[in-house]
């Protein structure tokens, strides 16, 4: 038996994808943050068998659902290059996987889960075809290449910083099939910056991405939507470049609404808000006028709040959550994150 670990982080989205076309191609770019302590550790424990075998274990108990799902993910790679993932045919694969951050905690634990397990694939597929062992850029394309077909962002937690996934004429290498760093130098005030995940509800979504995803196809304001993504993301690149907290904060809260606005008007409709979203949103704004504090929100496809903030205005605002934010959350709870610098394998 020969082993692989990956520890991989989550990510979230400031410019969303929310539609997606042919075998999970982005409607259009999305651009997000790599997040640092939420993250998932995968190992693999494999060797040569007869067929494929899988075990699969969660954090110490077996999660048979989740091990369907991989194990279709391995056998459809076949069909993606029968040569360079041949050796999936007969082998042996005993996973184990946990995550630093609560299952419901609404961080995508999708995003970290799939981005490791592609790592480690990748990573396998090294010592079986007899490549170069090292982790160049080639072998983390090939990571998130993989990652994007088990689930659309886990291509973006490969790597570290700000990370843009699909097709755009701003940058040159984009793709919609795997995800690339961000190619210009972030603004100082964006190189430390915080991510504090007010937890207001842990309960299953009612609407589940997939589902949410598939309803963009009929949806009526859909092409106008991939157009003020585009534009938005454009926009949001010379902020990031030039540390424009105002055209930061201003692209970033719209495009959270806007997330959830597609939600509320799509045929069926549904609201994925809670109350004490709203009534933190209420907060963030007014706390913004009052103090003219650079702090704003988004949010994923969820009722929890991602608090975004600069580094130097870290202990203002921590004080602010405990004191007045965190009453909102579910059993006062929420998860104090920051920028990370991506994946890493564990030796």
């Amino acid at each position: 038996m020969r082993k692989i670990a990956w520890r991989s982080p989550s990510n979230i989205a400031l410019v969303k994808y929310w539609g997606k076309k042919d075998i999970q191609i982005p409607q259009n770019p999305s651009l997000s943050f790599t997040l640092d302590s939420s993250f998932t550790t995968m190992e693999i424990s494999f060797a040569e068998r007869e067929g494929l075998q899988v075990d699969f274990c969660f954090e110490g108990k077996e999660n048979e659902k989740f091990k369907q799902k991989i194990v279709s993910f391995i056998k459809s790679l076949e069909l993606i290059d029968s040569h360079k993932y041949s050796f999936l045919k007969n082998i042996y694969l005993n996973i184990t996987s946990q995550n630093s951050f609560p299952h419901s905690a609404g961080i995508a634990s999708s995003a970290s889960s799939m981005s490791a397990l592609a790592l480690c694939l990748c990573s396998i597929a090294q010592e079986f075809n007899g490549g170069d062992l090292t982790k160049d850029e080639a072998f983390f394309r090939q990571a998130s290449f993989l990652a994007r077909l088990a689930s659309g962002s886990a291509c973006r937690s490969v790597y570290g910083g700000a990370t843009v996934w699909g097709k755009t004429a701003i940058l040159a290498d984009s793709s919609d099939e795997y995800a690339i760093p961000f190619s210009y130098d972030l603004h100082e005030v964006f190189q430390e910056f915080r991510d504090t995940i007010l937890i207001v509800s842990s309960s299953e979504k009612s609407v589940s991405s997939r589902a949410g995803h598939a309803l963009m196809n009929y949806h009526p304001f859909a092409n106008i939507r991939y157009q003020q993504a585009n534009t938005h993301l454009a926009m949001l690149i010379e902020a990031l470049k030039t540390g424009d907290m105002e055209i930061f904060i201003k692209i970033v809260e719209n495009e959270a609404l806007t997330l959830h606005g597609l939600m509320m008007n799509s045929d069926p409709s549904f609201i994925l808000m809670h109350p004490n979203t709203l009534r933190i949103i209420e907060k963030i704004r007014e706390f913004r006028q009052v103090t003219g504090l650079s702090v704003c929100f988004t949010l994923d496809a969820g009722p929890n709040v991602h608090l975004l903030y600069p580094v130097k205005e870290e202990f203002r605002i921590k004080q602010w959550i405990e004191y007045e934010l965190s009453a909102f959350c579910e059993n006062r709870y929420y998860i104090h994150d920051q920028m990370g610098r991506g994946a890493i394998e564990m030796v």
